[in-house]
């Protein structure tokens, strides 16, 4: 059982985009990062991007892959526990000559596997960050209580406004992204970015990303404080879904906070269903 490491991402995309491509859902993160990184370049996240993958056995076909585009932590794709625990392994051989891990992202139990492999290693300790659900779109349904306004893409006279939003959803989940601006600008661009109007004024946004293996992931959802329960951001969720379905998507995907009950709620009242749990977790020194 071997890792091979690259910084080529076209070495990554023909080794393991048929892997990746199999199960869209489980490696919707990776599939959709590679993509970005093809079409606005290496440096689109900050420091220059690692990948790997995983075969069983020499001539096998792979079976798992990782890649880190720094100061991001790794993310795995689907993998057996094996293969996570082997990763870590490897990584802290390679030191931070070759990449510096402060945490790990992924499916449960793979990143369990990996952090118990890489606590041993590296005498670090483990504590999580985010405790995640994926869900998928079984069939989609209405909003149970119907919101009032309508459904539109955004377009650049948005810009600012989505911007706004975009760092306020950041800070309230506590997440990083390196250059906001540029991220709505690439979605504005794309007809990712979806409003939903009512009195003739924004108040809610939803992101989708690119069908790409046949596979979208909504993501993020915003409303404002001042206008949440009001089930904007259940009508523009559901809107954005229906839009992709209509691009192509044979799945469309979303991640929850498990930590966030009323999101859950919502979004299985609209047709989706969960597919797995997935862990954020980060390393410190004891």
């Amino acid at each position: 059982m071997t890792w091979t490491f690259s910084t080529s991402l076209d070495d990554f995309r023909d080794r393991a985009g048929a892997f990746l491509a199999a199960r869209p859902a489980e490696n919707t993160v990776l599939i959709t990062i590679a993509h970005r990184l093809a079409e606005s370049g290496l440096d689109v996240f900050g420091g220059p991007p690692v990948f790997g993958w995983w075969r069983a056995g020499e001539g096998d076909p792979v079976g798992g892959a990782f890649l880190q585009t720094p100061p991001f932590d790794p993310r795995l794709s689907a993998m057996p526990e094996t293969a996570a625990a082997e990763l870590a392994v490897a990584l802290a051989a390679a030191g931070p000559g070759f990449t510096t891990v402060n945490g790990i992202a992924g499916g449960a139990d793979a990143v369990r596997a990996f952090a118990t492999a890489w606590t041993a290693a590296t005498g670090t300790r483990q504590s999580v960050r985010f405790d995640e659900r994926l869900y998928r779109l079984g069939r989609l349904t209405d909003p149970p209580r119907p919101a009032a306004g309508r459904h539109r893409l955004a377009r650049p006279a948005d810009r600012e406004l989505a911007i706004r939003w975009y760092e306020a959803f950041l800070a309230e989940a506590e997440v990083e992204l390196p250059d906001v601006p540029r991220a709505v600008d690439e979605k504005i661009a794309a007809g990712g970015l979806h409003l939903w109007e009512a009195g003739g004024e924004p108040v809610a946004l939803a992101g989708t990303s690119p069908v790409l293996a046949g596979m979208s992931r909504i993501g993020p959802v915003y409303t404002p404080a001042d206008r949440r329960g009001r089930g904007y951001g259940s009508a523009v969720t559901a809107a954005a879904s229906a839009h992709v379905l209509t691009c192509g998507a044979d799945e469309v995907l979303l991640y929850t906070d498990l930590a966030n009950p009323t999101s859950n709620s919502i979004y299985r009242q609209i047709g989706y269903l969960p597919v797995e749990d997935c862990l954020i977790l980060d390393f410190s020194a004891r």
